[in-house]
């Protein structure tokens, strides 16, 4: 299934890709559906009212997660662009719900800086409740995948040795459009995508999510150990190679562009680089 969040004139609402149009699914955003223990079945047989895929205003696919959880070095190529060593754990780090953005939205570029990065990313969305989890019940935890750009102030980040400054500026981070169940990806729950980002018609970032370093089942049972996964929360997997910060010389955004953050079978986000 392919389900969305769609923004209407009366809020938002729960939908499911079929064909040209989207079905309602009867709950306000997918956050509200995933809640439901039985909501693959739910979404399956709703047949509510439809609306065009064409001219859609989509919204954060889960607009108000309980937490977004961020993995950093997790790319063999990118860890070694950026300097490091491969790590033995996950790098996490948080976001949260205000710092999201749909699919199609402008990303405002702050004025208080000029080193503006884009980084494409695999996310995990969780449609259920789990701690500790084992190996089955991580796969079970999964909901489906989306994608995210982890659009990154790079001088705010480094101005320490933790980076969550720089990844939470407000209303900065499309994820979206789509989350695709992993009965439709091949690979399943460890699904083996291409990813790339394209600055205004430039290839930046190519890879596959097959060579992530840490897995989605694994990053779901190392992250649940430490803190409840809750339906509708978020988990980034991680950039590849080609991100602006650590090109020679580097490459930022500074307004105008258009970013396209897209992997295999999730589809895009498009969003245009505006000035604040």
């Amino acid at each position: 299934m392919k389900l969305a969040t769609l923004r209407t004139d009366a809020g938002t609402r729960a939908v499911r890709l079929e064909g040209d149009v989207l079905v309602d699914l009867g709950y306000t955003d997918l956050g509200e559906l995933f809640a439901r223990a039985d909501w693959p079945s739910i979404a399956v047989a709703a047949t509510g009212r439809t609306y065009a895929v064409d001219g859609a205003d989509l919204a954060p696919v889960v607009p108000r997660p309980s937490k977004v959880v961020c993995v950093g070095h997790n790319y063999t190529n990118h860890i070694k662009e950026m300097g490091r060593e491969l790590p033995a754990y996950p790098t996490l780090f948080p976001k949260f719900a205000d710092t999201l953005c749909g699919p199609g939205d402008d990303i405002v570029k702050p004025a208080e800086t000029d080193a503006l990065d884009w980084e494409v990313e695999l996310v995990v969305v969780i449609g259920r409740p789990v701690r500790r989890a084992t190996e089955q019940e991580a796969i079970d935890a999964i909901a489906g995948f989306t994608v995210m750009n982890d659009v990154s102030v790079r001088d705010w980040q480094f101005r320490t040795i933790e980076w969550t400054q720089g990844k939470i500026w407000d209303s900065s981070t499309p994820v979206g459009p789509y989350v695709i169940t992993p009965d439709e990806l091949p690979g399943g729950v460890r699904p083996a995508l291409r990813v790339r980002t394209v600055v205004d018609g430039q290839v930046m970032q190519e890879d596959n999510t097959g060579t992530l370093l840490f897995d989605p089942v694994h990053l779901v049972r190392y992250i649940s150990t430490i803190v409840r996964l809750n339906p509708g929360d978020l988990i980034a997997t991680g950039t590849p190679a080609g991100v602006g910060h650590a090109r020679d010389p580097k490459v930022y955004l500074h307004g105008g562009e258009t970013i396209v953050t897209e992997i295999e079978g999730l589809g895009a986000c498009t969003n245009k680089v505006v000035k604040a």
